[in-house]
């Protein structure tokens, strides 16, 4: 006799678990943006040690709860442009939460409400950097400080804004 296998069973448990997950962080109150990155986490973009830079970290929270850790707001962004290609398999539209790590007080942020500056005189771990600020009075005064040329938004941020950063 054979038996039926019945996927949705599978399935079930799957969304179980990823509920399970989102309840225990909700109840917890940690998010993924509060957690250290571990140690060897890389960067699947250039393939650096996340860890080494802290005050650079930018993270891509998938909806199953799997977190991918950059080296800085440039290498998120470059991911975000091409997610097929670095997490292959992956669909895009499961992405869940962005953050990244604004420059002055070194605090995760939610990447969307993100002022970003270009071309200042601060390099990251990747030489020139998207500066990720926390309000535009903080992106005004960081531009003014650090000659910066350009203060943009999340939806700002396109792959000739990325490419422009390699060319200074």
């Amino acid at each position: 006799m054979r038996r039926r296998t019945d996927h949705r069973s599978g399935w079930l448990i799957g969304l179980a678990l990823i509920l399970w997950i989102g309840a225990w962080n909700a109840l917890s109150g940690e998010s993924p943006a509060d957690r250290a990155v571990p140690a060897g986490a890389k960067c699947p973009v250039c393939g650096m040690f996340v860890a080494k830079y802290p005050e650079w970290v930018a993270l891509v929270v998938w909806a199953d709860g799997t977190v991918h850790h950059f080296d800085g707001a440039k290498d998120l962004f470059r991911f975000l442009a091409q997610p097929e290609r670095f997490a292959p398999g992956r669909d895009p539209a499961t992405i869940g939460e962005l953050y990244v790590t604004e420059y002055y007080g070194l605090k995760r942020i939610p990447a969307r409400s993100a002022w970003y500056v270009t071309g200042s005189d601060v390099h990251g771990p990747m030489g020139h950097e998207l500066i990720p600020l926390a309000n535009e009075q903080e992106a005004r005064e960081f531009t003014r400080d650090h000659a910066g040329r350009e203060m943009l938004r999340f939806e700002q941020i396109t792959p000739q804004v990325l490419s422009a950063l390699e060319t200074l």
